[in-house]
Parts: structure tokens; sequence; C-alpha cells
């Protein structure tokens, strides 16, 4: 949970959008206005931000999030476009699709907000005052549903001050959103596009912008490729061992606040020495893709405390250690 703070309400003109940006810019959380609902924004390139999101949600898993841009040229900075999700992205944005395609070799959305998965969800919102923050902020900014996880989604700024004041740094109060259904998701990963969440635009509609079909993917798997799609995720290569108390010879091991006594193998990391799970959260796809990049046999992990963000990266460990 994150620590109680003085919640702004900043108001929808030229000083409140350049007040939210700078905020974001700082690594600070702020609920914006979509065409749908209240978003709790945070820049998507810093994973300690991103971090920060989960910890005010208290959102029980580490899933993809969207990652917002002023157009398309700042979406396409991002992500790799092949021919259906250019024409995707020219008939419905500005609006409520995103788009899920591989990430870009110049792709700055932290490893956190792309759950490590190698492709990155991405939506250009049509909310006039959304897209100026966006403009002002000048870097992709990840925002899921102003709410603490499990609560009804925010429609107006009072309902963001009753879930989460003291929690976040500001709410940018433009007045009720236009209530809407959540945007599509479409994955263009090669192949023929995929329909990952119906949403805000038809699935005819979709499909005579591309001119095929789109394939209809059913919930299932092990974890979210996309917010509304379960499917496989980033998992290492090497064995994972969990709640270990140090590590055995030949592991690679991955700590948590006080290291164990005696040596620790030249291969390993703590995903935080104080023992903070807000940096430990920060931390967890980047150690995880560094341990194995470096092909051990095995991976130990020290026990990470069942509190707060303790939760979700417990569940995204035991993910990564299922047989598979």
């Amino acid at each position: 949970m994150t620590g109680p703070r003085q919640t702004q309400r900043l108001s929808a003109d030229d000083a409140g959008i350049a007040a939210a940006a700078e905020l974001l810019r700082a690594g600070k959380l702020v609920a914006l206005p979509t065409e749908t609902v209240y978003g709790l924004a945070a820049d998507a390139s810093d994973d300690r931000a991103v971090a920060s999101i989960y910890a005010a949600k208290e959102r029980p898993s580490f899933n993809p999030l969207i990652s917002h841009l002023p157009d398309v040229n700042a979406a396409r900075r991002q992500g790799l476009f092949d021919a259906p999700a250019l024409a995707l992205a020219k008939a419905f944005w500005p609006g409520p699709l995103t788009l899920v395609v591989p990430a870009s070799s110049s792709c700055t959305v932290c490893s956190l907000a792309r759950a490590g998965l190698d492709s990155v969800a991405l939506r250009v919102p049509s909310h006039l005052v959304a897209r100026a923050v966006l403009q002002a902020a000048g870097r992709p900014i990840a925002a899921p549903s102003a709410n603490r996880s499990g609560r009804v989604s925010p429609t107006q700024a009072e309902h963001v001050f009753a879930d989460l004041d003291r929690r976040i740094d500001a709410v940018l109060d433009a007045g009720p959103t236009a209530v809407g259904v959540e945007s599509s998701i479409v994955a263009c990963l090669g192949g023929a596009p995929r329909l990952l969440r119906p949403g805000g635009v038809p699935r005819a509609a979709l499909e005579a912008a591309i001119g095929q079909a789109l394939v209809i993917v059913e919930e299932g798997g092990t974890a979210p490729l996309a917010p509304g799609l379960l499917a496989s995720h980033y998992a290492p290569r090497a064995a994972v061992r969990l709640d270990a108390e140090a590590p055995r010879p030949g592991e690679a091991w991955l700590g948590f606040g006080p290291e164990p006594d005696g040596a620790l193998p030249a291969l390993a990391f703590n995903l935080s020495p104080s023992g903070d799970l807000t940096e430990a959260a920060a931390n967890l796809f980047a150690a995880m893709r560094h341990l194995d990049d470096q092909r051990p046999a095995t991976i130990a992990i020290a026990p990470i405390p069942m509190r707060g963000l303790g939760e979700a990266i417990n569940d995204r460990l035991r993910r990564a250690a299922a047989p598979r």
C-alpha cells in the first residue's frame, strides 16, 4: 500500500494540464479522464511509477497495462505496426481501440508495464484533455481505471477521491466522463489479427477496416497477454525454486531483504535489500530476465511476504515456477 499523501484536485485548464504532465514526468500518479472512465496514470517508461499504480489499486497480479499516446506517430515509436495494425490505427484512432503489437527497438514502455512480454499494448484516446496531457508529458502513459482493484470503475472525479484519496498525487477533474464500454483489443503479432477483447469498436467495423475476419480468442491459459485475455506469458528458461532460504551450489539467486549468511553466487540480484515491496515489483521482470539470460539451470528465489504488492509478486513467481 502506498503511504498517505495529499491528493490535489487539478482543473481541466491549461494550468491543470501542465501540472498533471509535470507530475507524471516526475514519476507521480495522476487520475485522468478518458472517453470511458477515469484512468490512474503514470509514466509507462518508469518501472517504479508503474509499480505505484499496482500499489495504489491493490491490484492482485501484474497484467500488461495499456500505454496511452497522443497520436499514431508517437505510438509507432513504441511498437512495430504491420499492415493490419496500420489500417486499424488509421480507421479508429483516436478512439476506444487498443492494439497489441511487437515492441520496437525504440520502445520505452518498461518491462513491468509489459509484464515482461516482448509485445506492447497501445492506445490513442479521443478525450481532448487526456490527449493534451499526453502531448505535454511527452512519454507513454499507463492508465488502468482509477479505482481500487475489484471496485466499480470511476466516471467522475468524486469516485476517484472516494477510492484513492491520499493514495495518489492528483486528480485532473474534467467532469463526468461519457460512460462507455472498454476499448476493443486487437493483437497484430503476425498471422491473422486476433480479437482479444470486444469493446468500443464493433467487430464488424474492425473486420471491414482490415478486409479479413478476426480470430476470436477465448480466455484461457496462465497469464494475460493484454487486459482481458489470458495467454502465454514470459517465463524463464531456467527452473525456478521458490521460498528458498539460500542458494544451493550452481543456482542463481534472486534475493529480497537481508541476504542469507554465506557467500552468494556470482549470478545474484536482490529485488530490494531494504525489503521495499514497491521497489521489488519495479525490479521483478528486469531482474528475472537478467538472471535467465545467463542460462543458469535453476533460479532460487527468496521468500516474498504476502502483503501489499507481495501478493502480486508471488502470483507472478508461481506462474514462472509452474510446470511447462
